[in-house]
């Protein structure tokens, strides 16, 4: 008996002395240990030691208070630190319950009932408070149900089986090949509303991007809808059926109204005045080839030593054969520029003379002029300039002392070229308008020269029998009411005419397309458009293109330009001051789009000022109002 009482003792002095249960660190969902950091370190503690915690916000612990005490005790801590959703229940649309307006935690479970011709989703009685949530939303959803017969889809069709949809549930139709959405897809969505389908599904004819043999189009667009134009153009040295470098194709309901043909473009050889030779004679020409001639019989020729073929046929007119020709009187003086020789008595047939322009003034058109069989050819142009010019061009083989942009107008800059290499062209750039004068050329060998330059259509009169080095470049003048579509000079590069502009009349081809609010062409900004020509818009970030995508170029005038809608902005700061919140904040948001719904909720302990109704409000052009709470 002293036996037993003697191990009774051990023990129990054993359990007293060192095995008592110690309480680790808590582990609190949604929830944080009163000076957390400064405890943290002590743990595990030992039974009767007391702590506090707090929830985050929209939880709270079961006895509701901001500071809850734990105990530790020997079979752990009590009470048990829990964390609960706080869920708040409004007043419901459609529907009504007890609990409207009331506050309830996570495991509370209210009863709704619906108005007549509405439920709960599936059905349900009831919503639960949980850790994320009630468990459905609270609202009162329609049974009426939107009927799949009530469809038609003209060249679609339904891609989904179900006969009868619950409002706010969409379904998804499908194109036809060949047919799209308005917006270019081969597929889109009908939504039920509470007053049926939100619109009934429209498929349009369309036509894909065409693939063109020796052109190319003028649109970066990639779809086109039924009567939709679009403008090509032929590649350089080609033309299409009807003689032009430019035509249109038309989306029609089997599909493009014709594929462009472009062939290349032919000269055929002239019929010369006799004693005129001309070489290389040939049946037919290509775009490029120059065709050069010469005298027989010791003539004189008068006119140019060669021709080249362009799209628009040969260029300078033909040369003639003279057994006596004329010298020329003094050459005409140039406004606002000067003769580089001194005067002679009298010039002979073939003899030039070059001109420069006066400081501030920028040549336009051939810089010499020859005796032509007692006539001098067209005299160039001087004009008045005046921007600033930026880095120097880079001229291959050759260099430029290093020095400082910007260059104002009427500065000048020389050039060298490498060793083994010898320039050809003037020693010297000058800064005109903004533009820097040619390059000289830095070659091993001296290069084949080009025909004198072609007489461009609709350009200012530049008639001229000099031929040109390679490299050497001649500016083009338009006419009166004419502007250039693209390129201002002309290049001469081995041996032919490069680069040729074209001079388009102005009261035909649109000036630039209108400029939108907070949006912006996609492409290139160009001065002249030629008709037909199209231009496709995109808004900034954040904001909705509303209208065509597209605007056209039709008699000097564009289509209507899109808007840019403005999108809503969800002010954190005005939130705050009429006590709301975001009600689904998950992802959260802080930009909607017109025709967007936003929600709102009263934030905790605050209850509605204004109507329920307020509390989803409609993005409208950048614009909404916001409920309060109080």
């Amino acid at each position: 008996m002293l036996l037993l009482i003697h191990v009774l003792l051990i023990l129990w002095i054993s359990t007293v002395g060192g095995q008592v249960r110690h309480c680790d660190f808590p582990k609190i969902n949604h929830g944080i240990l009163y000076n957390e950091k400064k405890y943290k370190a002590s743990f595990p503690v030992s039974p009767g030691k007391i702590f506090y915690y707090s929830c985050e916000y929209n939880f709270m612990s079961p006895s509701k208070f901001f500071w809850t005490p734990i105990t530790c005790t020997e079979g752990g801590w009590s009470p048990t630190p829990k964390c609960l959703r706080v869920c708040f229940f409004p007043f419901v649309e459609n529907g009504h319950s007890a609990s409207s307006g009331q506050t309830h935690l996570e495991g509370d479970t209210v009863r709704i009932t619906c108005n007549k011709g509405y439920s709960l989703p599936g059905d349900q009685g009831s919503i639960t408070c949980a850790e994320a949530g009630w468990s459905s939303p609270p609202e009162c959803i329609s049974t009426k149900k939107c009927l799949k017969t009530d469809i038609v889809v003209a060249n679609g069709f339904l891609s989904e089986s179900e006969y009868a949809y619950s409002v706010n549930k969409e379904t998804q139709y499908k194109c036809k090949p060949g047919y799209t959405t308005a917006d270019g897809k081969t597929s889109g969505t009908v939504q039920c509303l509470q007053g049926g389908w939100s619109s009934q599904p429209t498929c349009i004819k369309s036509c894909d991007r065409p693939a063109l043999v020796n052109a190319r189009v003028k649109s970066d667009v990639t779809w086109f809808q039924l009567n939709d134009r679009l403008d090509y153009e032929c590649h350089a040295g080609y033309e299409n059926q009807d003689g032009r470098s430019t035509g249109s194709i038309v989306c029609g309901e089997d599909g493009w109204s014709h594929l462009p043909m472009c062939r290349e473009i032919e000269c055929h050889l002239p019929f010369l005045e006799a004693n005129v030779d001309a070489h290389p004679k040939q049946e037919k020409y290509k775009v490029g080839d120059v065709l050069k001639f010469s005298c027989r019989q010791r003539l004189k020729r008068v006119g140019p030593d060669s021709v080249q073929c362009y799209q628009f046929g040969w260029s300078p007119n033909f040369p003639t054969c003279k057994g006596q020709v004329r010298s020329c009187g003094q050459p005409p003086q140039l406004p606002n520029g000067k003769m580089k020789h001194k005067k002679q008595e009298k010039y002979e047939h073939n003899e030039m003379v070059e001109y420069d322009c006066n400081p501030d003034f920028v040549m336009k058109g051939p810089k010499k002029i020859q005796c032509m069989d007692g006539e001098w050819t067209t005299l160039p142009t001087c004009v008045e300039p005046g921007k600033a010019c930026r880095f120097i061009p880079q001229l291959e083989n050759g260099y430029s002392q290093p020095s400082v942009p910007p260059y104002r107008h009427g500065v000048s800059v020389v050039l060298s070229c490498r060793s083994a290499y010898t320039m050809i062209g003037n020693t010297t750039i000058s800064c005109i308008d903004g533009i820097w004068t040619e390059l000289p050329k830095c070659v091993g060998k001296k290069k084949q020269l080009c025909p004198p330059p072609p007489q461009i259509p609709n350009a200012q009169n530049m008639q001229t029998t000099v031929n040109y080095q390679d490299g050497e470049k001649v500016t083009v003048l338009c006419k009166e009411n004419y502007a250039f579509l693209e390129a201002k000079e002309l290049v001469c590069k081995s041996g032919q005419w490069q680069s040729l502009p074209q001079c388009v009349e102005l009261a035909q081809y649109c000036g630039p397309p209108p400029p939108i609010d907070n949006g912006d062409i996609t492409s290139s900004p160009s001065s002249v458009y030629s008709p037909g020509a199209v231009v496709q818009y995109r808004c900034q970030s954040f904001y909705e293109l509303r209208g065509n995508l597209t605007v056209t170029c039709t008699n000097g005038r564009w289509s209507e330009p899109p808007t840019c809608i403005d999108a809503c902005i969800i002010s954190e700061d005005r939130m705050n001051k009429n006590n709301i919140q975001l009600k689904w904040r998950t992802p959260p948001i802080r930009y909607a789009k017109t025709g967007d719904f936003i929600e709102f909720e009263c934030k905790r302990s605050h209850k509605e000022k204004t109507p329920i109704q307020s509390f989803r409000v409609l993005c409208q052009e950048g614009k909404f109002e916001y409920p309060t709470c109080e």
